[in-house]
């Protein structure tokens, strides 16, 4: 049998090859796209971030956050609905208290909390929406990125939560 293996070769402008960013480094990290170890005689444009889930989670909550405010404040414009103004303030608030709680290592873990409780609270709202009116747009979408950043802030939740590891001494040899 013989094996078939996808190249991508997809130029880059600039180069980042292991370029030292504070607090994170950006590299190909050896591989190509196809997870193979790179040629000697090709040179690679693939990237490989190495960013963690605390590092992202400030952007995501106020990305979700802006969304939110958006969404409401559109909905308030366009049909005067008191209701999702309320829930985009809400949502934006929450998120905002997020977004200032996992900058902090010390507060990180109820940053990613807060926002796990209003992905899901959002993610309720939208889920009874879709289900009472039937009509797709616009609970579906918003469902399914309520739910994107359900999961999310709880991949974040166990990250920062789980203890770091110990190393364990070898065992005592038997006599």
């Amino acid at each position: 049998m013989s094996s078939f293996v996808l190249k991508l070769h997809i130029p880059s402008v600039v180069s980042v090859r292991n370029t030292k960013l504070p607090g994170r480094s950006v590299s190909d990290c050896g591989r190509n796209w196809s997870g193979l170890p790179k040629s000697k005689s090709r040179r690679g444009n693939g990237l490989c971030c190495k960013a963690e889930l605390s590092e992202l989670a400030p952007a995501v909550s106020a990305g979700y956050g802006v969304l939110l405010l958006g969404g409401g404040l559109f909905a308030y414009s366009k049909s005067g609905s008191k209701g999702s103004l309320f829930g985009g303030l809400t949502g934006s608030v929450l998120m905002a208290s997020a977004y200032f709680l996992t900058k902090s290592p010390e507060t990180r873990v109820l940053g990613d909390t807060i926002g796990l409780g209003a992905a899901f609270l959002f993610s309720s709202v939208f889920g009874f929406r879709l289900a009472s009116s039937r009509k797709p747009v616009p609970a579906g979408p918003l469902l399914l990125l309520s739910i994107a950043m359900l999961s999310f802030f709880v991949m974040a939740y166990m990250h920062d939560s789980l203890p770091v590891a110990v190393s364990v001494p070898d065992a005592l040899p038997l006599p």
